[in-house]
């Protein structure tokens, strides 16, 4: 043992003489060292503002008002030509193919005439009438028209009796998911959530999901509110599909020198840099490095790392302002003290302390 503390006092010696340099280095979080860091500062903050802002702005594909219920495949008409009760509608013949069995069941005990699988619409005297696409009041005009072939002047009322072709999906975090009718009222997003019977309590509402023609819709519902937006005004239609993910999919992971490395659930989808920070205890005052706090954030296929020097005047503002994203990691670097013990106990695993106690007790 007398012989590693020559070794042990030089090595010790050398990494003293080297402390001062190594407070400056930049430990960025591993699998990230080819990713520049962005520091967090005011300005950065301003830009993400706005990038939210515009975010709410895109959901103005969804607002206007509703067109008009266009008839389809496998709805069910009420309809009545005025002075001519024999053409009233029978009971309904075989239902359609597309129908489910309860629906099936359902329609063959109600009178009136089915929509065919090809949009086609059979009445007596005006043979087989393409009404798929049409409003209401068009169809009954286009069926009128028919008729006035063999009738004089007739007065036709024409109504959707069963709503069935226009559906949209609901899915994730709701009580009843699956298929929701569209009727002849405009469906906006919160009725068609209460239809599915509202939201879970696990349910993260800031991470809502509308998938309309292949491309998907973020829609934050805290944020809409905070901001003025109004969630009655996204008015979904046939084919819309929404989609509540779960709390647990909306974590921020804390690792690195924090005094309790964690993951944290984010509040009602809202988690700044300064909270995640805090519920960890904060920056490890003997081993954590405050001028190199860092947040990794994958956005589509890359990375981004932000940089966050917590010395800095107004630092913890800042902090405060920042918001995280689900899937955030939060990594603080450790400080130089830290690394040079880091790497003494690498070079020498467990000879180190042996050796500096044998030369001790002599």
């Amino acid at each position: 043992m007398r012989r590693l503390w020559p070794l042990a006092a030089v090595l010790c010696a050398a990494c003293t003489a080297s402390l001062p340099s190594m407070e400056g280095v930049q430990h960025a979080p591993a699998g990230a060292t080819a990713v520049a860091p962005i520091l967090i500062t005011p300005q950065l903050l301003a830009e993400q503002d706005a990038a939210r802002r515009r975010q709410l702005q895109d959901l103005s594909v969804f607002a206007g008002p509703a067109a008009p219920y266009a008839i389809g495949p496998g709805d069910l008409l009420s309809i009545t030509v005025w002075g001519h009760p024999e053409l009233a509608a029978a009971q309904l013949p075989t239902p359609a193919p597309q129908l489910s069995p309860n629906e099936q069941a359902a329609a063959a005990a109600v009178p009136g005439f089915l929509v065919g699988p090809d949009g086609r619409l059979q009445f007596p005297f005006a043979g087989a009438l393409h009404v798929a696409g049409l409003s209401e009041q068009k169809a009954g005009e286009l069926l009128a028209a028919k008729l006035a072939r063999v009738l004089n002047q007739p007065s036709v009322t024409l109504r959707v009796l069963a709503f069935r072709s226009q559906r949209i999906y609901v899915d994730g975090e709701v009580k009843a998911p699956g298929l929701q009718p569209l009727d002849n009222q405009p469906m906006h997003l919160v009725e068609a959530l209460n239809r599915a019977g509202g939201m879970l309590p696990s349910a993260d509402q800031s991470r809502i999901t509308i998938v309309r023609a292949g491309i998907s819709y973020p829609v934050n519902l805290p944020a809409l509110i905070r901001h003025g937006g109004d969630p009655t005004a996204i008015v979904l239609r046939h084919g819309d599909l929404v989609r509540v993910a779960s709390g647990e999919e909306g974590k921020v992971f804390l690792t690195g020198e924090v005094t309790t490395p964690k993951a944290v659930m984010m509040h009602s989808g809202r988690l700044t840099l300064n909270e995640a920070l805090g519920e960890a205890g904060g920056v490890s005052p003997v081993s954590g490095d405050a001028r190199q706090i860092y947040v990794v954030r994958r956005v589509g296929d890359e990375s981004q790392v932000f940089r966050l020097d917590a010395r800095q005047p107004g630092a913890l503002a800042i902090a405060e302002h920042f918001e995280l994203s689900a899937r955030d990691t939060v990594f603080v670097a450790p400080n130089g003290l830290t690394s040079w013990n880091r790497t003494l106990s690498l070079l020498i695993p467990g000879s180190l302390p042996a050796a500096v106690g044998t030369g001790t007790g002599r």
